[in-house]
């Protein structure tokens, strides 16, 4: 059976989706606000999302972006924003549809049936563990020693990448070009700033990293 997690913070659509669903054959898993639904992605087996974008806790992109950290199970928005603009957003944060309240069910069903075709979900784990440091890749988290540790915007990102890649090689010009854009594919001393920042926080010695491994000249890679 296909497990649909339902994110929605008004009780009358959860119950009457629940409700619709199950009688079609599917399993739901309701959330009402965006923290549950992050930790029930985490712990249960999800094969499509359909998520509200006006939930109490956060905003439903927050989500989308907290779910895209770690999986590519199809998302589809279920939203009363119509404009061409949160269309666009939700798209481009990586929904995979979009679909403006209110709704038809038949349709809501088709684009189920839809996506789950489509779908070839890739998941990895929402945590990656080494004997140094923990990455939350769900919740965009880094902890050593059971201690936050704090990341920049840039740092989270190029790390987010290596983990993403486990054992494999990350080439300079990818790394330069998703992290800061593509006009900085030959800045290769940014790499070397921002790995030597990373190794600092997390490596029990910077200078001999067992985690974060340089390639020389050709880029990085990441040894859980």
């Amino acid at each position: 059976m296909t497990t649909v997690l339902i994110v929605d913070d008004e009780p009358q659509i959860l119950r009457a989706l629940q409700i619709n669903l199950h009688a079609h054959g599917y399993t739901v898993v309701p959330a009402h606000n965006g923290t549950t639904a992050l930790a029930a992605a985490q712990t249960q087996a999800i094969d499509v999302v359909v998520l509200d974008l006006g939930l109490p806790d956060m905003d439903g992109l927050d989500v989308i972006a907290g779910l895209r950290g770690w999986t590519e199970v199809p998302i589809i928005v279920l939203s009363a924003r119509h404009g061409s603009h949160d269309k666009v957003e939700a798209l481009d944060a990586g929904a995979d549809d979009y679909v403006t309240k209110p709704f038809g069910l038949d349709e809501l069903l088709a684009r189920l049936r839809a996506a789950t075709r489509r779908s070839g979900t890739q998941t990895a784990e929402p945590r990656v563990e080494t004997a140094e440091f923990t990455v939350d890749l769900a919740n965009k988290q880094v902890f050593r020693g059971g201690a936050p540790v704090r990341m920049t915007p840039t740092e989270w990102s190029l790390l987010e990448l290596l983990v993403r890649n486990p054992g494999r090689l990350v080439s300079q010009q990818q790394l330069l070009t998703e992290v800061w854009g593509p006009a900085y594919a030959k800045e290769t001393h940014y790499l070397r700033v921002y790995m030597a920042q990373l190794r600092r926080k997390l490596e029990h010695d910077p200078a001999a990293p067992v985690h974060l491994l340089t390639e020389a000249g050709m880029g990085y890679r990441f040894a859980p």
